[in-house]
């Protein structure tokens, strides 16, 4: 009656295949995350990969508290498949994100830098190249340097309202 394996739920098509391909391409120890390398006695932690892709997909998602993120691991079939099936619990969550704030930022910028290039979060198209044109050009669709600047610092306000979020949330 229903599939035997958690891939099957999983269109190809779904933007956690596009979190999973992002997070496993990246230079974790490269960007400052703990943990990388586990040491050589007692059981080892979650591996960052997995927690970050835990954050990004709350991220796209909003899903602000780190319980509401264990939660998610738990019951939702995307976050299962994204963590293979592993459900850290919320303080595990809450304290990756408090050793690793600065690093989860960059990849989150990155993250929405990358999908935006690739068209993910977004159906419009955009280009810079200095035109104007008088018959498309709207304010929502002229874009200037100083209009990308705030833009970006829009995203930067963003991560940071959702990372203090979490901290809030994670008390």
């Amino acid at each position: 009656m229903f599939p035997a394996q958690l891939e099957d739920y999983v269109a190809e098509d779904n933007p956690v295949r596009v979190i999973d391909f992002f997070v496993d391409r990246l230079d974790l120890r490269g960007l400052g995350f703990s943990a990388v390398d586990p040491k050589e006695t007692g059981r080892p932690a979650y591996h960052p990969a997995v927690m970050l892709k835990i954050y990004v997909y709350g991220y796209i998602n909003r899903v602000q508290s780190s319980r509401r993120l264990e939660r998610e691991c738990q019951r939702n079939v995307e976050a299962m498949w994204l963590t293979g099936c592993l459900a850290p619990d919320f303080k595990t969550i809450a304290d990756f994100r408090k050793d690793n704030g600065t690093a989860i930022r960059k990849v989150c910028r990155e993250f929405i830098v990358v999908c935006g290039r690739a068209g993910v979060l977004t159906a419009t198209a955009v280009a810079i190249d200095g035109s104007k044109f008088k018959a498309v050009n709207s304010r929502d669709r002229n874009f200037t340097e100083a209009k990308v600047a705030k833009r970006l610092e829009q995203i930067e306000a963003s991560i940071e309202r959702y990372l203090s979020q979490l901290e809030i949330a994670g008390r």
